[in-house]
């Protein structure tokens, strides 16, 4: 039997490189777009069976058509480096033209869209919506993934809105614009977007065509994540609601994307994707062996700031246990949560959530930090996906 031929492009960005290994692991062949076949993730999926990279500009007709040329499925997740909505349509257009039977295409809202809201648009993501609309007015097989809040976006270093700041004593404080009661959408985009991805290609265009699926598999408030955090890291997480701090250089854009989200998300508590898309329990059935946030916590987050050439998880925190305790839930965001003032501090409990199934083999990349990240091309900045 002939095997699969999926097309990628951005490769070695968190979403592409997840589902590249999920989809080499079964047997699939994937054409990965890269702008440049450079570094450890473009080395690593290199390495991988059924994969090849192909440099290529996607804005170059011959290249787009060399690429769709043949390929039945695509995943397609246009970034903000370059013209993406010039972009999205040119890749819509080449994989039409090639027959691709199902096309998922890694989306966002547009809140400004939504009726008598007053909303901002958030700059990084209209263009993606723009170009859902497109896909869609092509009228190809196509499904559109809405992913949460990666992670991994968390760090030490002073990058804006998802800096965990440490403090003399050794715990942490995250400082963003969110509500502490306003529940937000988690994913680990590294362990989980790949397979969940995977099982909408093999459940088909007739069960998905024309759907949006949010890939967000927990529903935390502010409040329950930095508990679940702490519990994961073991030491003191605070979670402080202000302003958006930016202590470092940002590339053209980003400014004016974290000045929107912070009044649409943060002053106007718009729900992340909007009012209509609801989370987690649609992607926990997709996929069951996600990781949370506990879990990335206590296993992955310091592996990346040791890459970083942090060492506080050689030491002990001195700052004890806050007492503050949070009720236990299954990160789905039911459960009512009492006001606060918007500073608490997590101290360690018992886990929740499930950790990844000991039966389920994922493949898995190696440490990823800020300044390698190759979603952007700024030297030394980092942008997830807020």
């Amino acid at each position: 039997m002939t095997s699969k031929v999926v097309v990628t492009i951005n490769s070695t960005g968190r979403q592409s490189a997840s589902f590249i290994r999920a989809a080499s692991a079964v047997g699939w062949h994937v054409r990965a777009q890269v702008h440049k076949n450079a570094g450890f993730v473009a080395a690593e999926l290199t390495a991988l069976a059924n994969v090849t990279l192909l440099e290529g500009d996607l804005l170059q007709a011959d290249f787009l058509a060399s690429l769709f040329d043949g390929a039945s499925l695509a995943f397609i997740n246009t970034t903000h480096w370059g013209d993406e909505v010039a972009i999205g349509r040119a890749c819509a257009q080449a994989a039409k033209k090639a027959g691709v039977r199902h096309y998922i295409y890694s989306s966002m809202p547009d809140h400004s869209t939504c009726p008598g809201k007053g909303w901002k648009a958030l700059p990084m993501w209209s263009g993606k919506f723009a170009v859902e609309n497109y896909v869609r007015q092509l009228g190809i097989p196509a499904t559109f993934v809405y992913t949460g809040i990666y992670n991994n976006n968390f760090t030490s270093l002073p990058y804006p809105l998802f800096r965990m700041e440490l403090q003399d004593d050794g715990s942490f404080v995250w400082q963003a614009p969110f509500h502490p009661n306003d529940p937000q959408p988690w994913l680990d985009a590294e362990h989980d977007v790949g397979p969940a991805v995977l099982q909408l290609f093999k459940m088909g265009p007739a069960h998905w065509r024309g759907q949006r699926v949010t890939l967000a598999f927990e529903r935390l408030t502010p409040l329950q994540l930095c508990a679940r955090f702490s519990r994961g890291v073991g030491r003191p997480v605070n979670y402080v609601q202000g302003p958006i701090h930016i202590a470092v250089s940002i590339p053209t854009g980003y400014r004016e994307h974290l000045q929107a989200l912070e009044e649409t998300l943060g002053h106007k508590r718009a729900p992340y994707f909007g009012p209509d898309l609801e989370y987690p329990d649609e992607a926990r059935r997709i996929w069951e062996g996600w990781r949370g946030i506990e879990e990335y916590a206590r296993e992955v987050f310091p592996l990346e700031e040791r890459a970083n050439g942090l060492t506080w998880m050689d030491s002990e925190s001195s700052s004890g246990d806050n007492d503050v305790d949070e009720e236990e839930d299954d990160g789905n965001g039911d459960e009512e949560d009492e006001e606060t003032d918007g500073s608490v501090g997590a101290a360690a409990g018992t886990a929740t959530g499930p950790s990844t199934p000991s039966n389920v083999t994922v493949p898995t990349s190696g440490v990823r930090t800020p300044q390698t990240h190759p979603e952007g091309y700024a030297d030394d900045f980092y942008v997830g996906s807020c």
